[in-house]
């Protein structure tokens, strides 16, 4: 069993939350974690070490540990609260069949969060009172960077999709401050992003190389009189980015207005999960993937490789069991923990059996876990959106 210590004990950081605004950190790392590094020997004809660049990991790399978040409130999730824990519930055992599992709750709620939850499999399931709202941690929680010896998370400056005024609104003040409360609670360096967003819509090979949807970006309700290129700097410089492949995405059809995490998702430098709309699903979201597809049929990564392309046929829609305009039916989503990647599974038996086929091949030492998340997947969303990893830090150098 596992023994990963509660926060208050933890010594793999020790720095402080405080945010590092980006114009100050130039893309590099905080002053603490530049002081941890400073003794390292300068290379051959060089007076000064250059100092490492934070940069996003692949969500491959090792994790300390997968975050989660108890649904809160039943204004958003109405009769289906207790079925939608069920489903978190669910998800986070088999996360801890292969890593730690960290679920933010209401102080209100810790209590029945930890009945629900258990003590988890072979890692812990350990429940941080932590404020609030909805269970999509990927968008409002830290999205972590790295570089040798470190780690530090960038808060997004999450604003509930930009959804403020719309039919789509949901309340997410709680949700906006869960970022810097969780890295203030395990001690990690918060850097402040220069543009407005959500982890659900950076998807990255770990290696400079960013996909990422115009809709969900480039957008007034995210970031208003924001260029594309302004967006695209701010990405860079937030995430530590050589090049970002623009995939067009589209607007107003859904909470997060297309997030990359629904549609193409790295399993390897150079590779590239594509989702593909199964029967019934509607037109719209079928030029979308065609028009991700001609992009990436013709981009090139950050080192200049040509991308393959792995279509992931979506399952039959009159064969799941899910329902309703907002239901997620996208394998795509799936996530990747230590060891294994989680993935929906449907109800539509041979697409079911197909994604797992597929996804194996990309993940040959990885077990492959299909979950039922029926009430997650209701309300818009996947296994990924639901998580996110912290990677464990790169050898100090």
């Amino acid at each position: 069993m596992n023994t990963t210590p509660t926060p208050s004990r933890r010594s793999l950081l020790r720095f402080g939350a405080a945010a590092v605004p980006l114009a100050a950190l130039g893309s590099v790392l905080p002053a603490a974690a530049q002081a941890a590094t400073a003794s390292a020997p300068a290379p051959a004809g060089s007076s000064t070490a250059a100092v490492p660049r934070l940069r996003m990991p692949a969500e491959s790399d090792r994790h300390v540990r997968t975050f989660m978040a108890w649904p809160a409130l039943s204004s958003i999730w109405s009769t289906q609260l207790s079925a939608v824990r069920d489903d978190i519930a669910r998800v986070a055992y088999e996360i801890s069949r292969y890593e730690p599992v960290v679920v933010l709750a209401r102080p209100a709620q810790a209590a029945d969060a930890r009945y629900y939850l258990g003590r988890g499999a072979y890692y812990p399931i350990t429940v941080v009172e932590i404020a609030n709202d909805d269970l999509w941690i990927r968008d409002f929680g830290p999205t972590f960077v790295v570089a040798p010896g470190t780690v530090a998370g960038v808060d997004t400056n999450f604003n509930g999709w930009g959804k403020t005024g719309t039919p789509y609104y949901q309340r997410f003040d709680e949700d906006a401050a869960a970022a810097a409360t969780l890295l203030a609670e395990y001690r990690v360096d918060r850097v402040q992003a220069s543009f407005v967003g959500e982890g659900g819509a950076l998807e990255t090979d770990g290696q400079g190389t960013l996909l990422a949807t115009v809709s969900s970006l480039v957008n007034p309700n995210r970031n208003p009189g924001m260029s594309q290129d302004q967006v695209e700097q701010a990405l860079r410089t937030s995430l530590g980015m050589d090049k970002v492949i623009w995939l067009a995405g589209l607007a107003g059809q859904d909470i997060t207005d297309y997030h990359v995490d629904c549609l193409a998702r790295f399993t390897a430098p150079g590779r590239v999960i594509l989702d593909k709309p199964g029967p019934g699903t509607a037109k719209i979201w079928a030029d979308v993937y065609e028009q991700a597809k001609q992009v990436l049929r013709t981009a090139t990564d950050a080192r200049g490789r040509s991308l393959t392309i792995v279509e992931l046929p979506g399952p039959d829609r009159t064969r799941i069991r899910g329902r309703g305009k907002d239901f997620l039916s996208s394998y795509t989503n799936f996530y990747t923990a230590n060891g294994a990647v989680l993935v929906p599974q449907f109800g539509d038996a041979s697409a079911d059996a197909t994604a797992c086929t597929i996804l194996q091949a990309e993940f040959p030492d990885r077990d492959i876990v299909q979950v039922n998340i029926d009430n997650i997947a209701s309300g818009g969303g996947g296994i990924h959106c639901a998580t996110q990893s912290q990677p464990v830090a790169p050898p100090a150098v």
